[in-house]
């Protein structure tokens, strides 16, 4: 089975090819410069594919307040684009989004719960949704959070570099919650939304949830640093772009279609720090 996967150098889109390639799939990996979700060219020279797995994203939260065009361009109509082609070739969508399309008032949120954005790059994943089941009635919305892995830039990562080079304490909102997510484990879940030819949206995390505060405390704890942090209240931490108090995921659509659970966000960290440390050693 051939699957197009979009996106395919960033975090998830790179774990995405790996779990799709142990099953044994064909794979169509593409990325920038060779193919722009912000434009039309190269589009046609697509092989067909049974499968189109959107994982391309514009993600820089605080920047879409002020990069407003350029967020919508990738987020919503880069979404549009995609879904046209998918419709064009008689091939099924699995289109990735976010948490960031609740206003985090009420969680955990199910995906029926009414969406309301607090910041811009909310809104132009929630207007890329609305773009995606324009085209495509029976695509997969995939809501996640909190992405953590071995290909990208995150919080993860970002805390143990503050943790080893300072400056100290390293300050984090301790009233803001969420399931952080690892992406091997999302890849995963994604290839069993497939198996499932699951349609609709459907919720996808890790399982338990935790501040902000607490997944620092974890990963100090993992990567064996000393947690020189210090806990503070959103109000104490200003940024340009609202985030969600508590934007969890409910899961439960996704167990009922799958029969899974998703792993927790522990073991999700352990195995993230685990391979980093192997690729460390090895010089990699």
């Amino acid at each position: 089975m051939q699957v197009l996967v979009v996106g395919a150098n960033g975090m998830l889109g790179h774990d995405m090819v790996a779990v799709l390639k142990a099953r044994g799939m064909n794979v169509l990996a593409r990325d920038l410069p060779a193919l722009d979700v912000t434009r039309d060219q190269n589009w046609d020279d697509l092989p067909t594919a049974r499968w189109v797995i959107n994982c391309a994203a514009y993600t820089a939260v605080d920047r879409a307040e002020t990069e407003h065009e350029l967020a919508m361009a990738v987020n919503r109509e880069g979404a549009g684009r995609v879904a046209r082609w998918a419709a064009s070739r008689k091939a099924h969508l699995v289109h990735v989004s976010t948490d960031y399309v609740f206003d985090g008032f009420n969680g955990p949120y199910r995906e029926s719960d009414p969406v309301a954005p607090l910041n811009v790059y909310g809104q132009s994943k929630l207007e890329g949704e609305q773009a995606v089941f324009g085209v495509l009635p029976d695509a997969l919305v995939v809501r996640t959070q909190a992405l953590f892995g071995l290909h990208g830039r995150h919080f993860a990562g970002a805390i143990q570099r503050r943790l080893k080079e300072g400056p100290w304490p390293v300050r984090v909102v301790d009233d803001q919650f969420t399931c952080p997510t690892y992406t091997v484990h999302l890849a995963r879940a994604i290839l069993c939304l497939m198996d499932a030819l699951a349609t609709g949206t459907v919720h996808v995390s890790a399982s338990g949830q935790c501040s902000w505060w607490e997944y620092a405390r974890a990963i100090a704890a993992e990567a064996g640093l000393e947690p020189k942090l210090e806990p503070i209240p959103t109000s104490g931490y200003p940024l340009p772009a609202r985030r969600p108090a508590n934007a969890v995921l409910c899961k439960d659509r996704y167990r009922v279609i799958t029969g899974e659970d998703m792993p927790d966000w522990r073991a999700g960290l352990k195995a993230f720090i685990s391979e980093t440390s192997e690729k460390a050693g090895a010089g990699l």
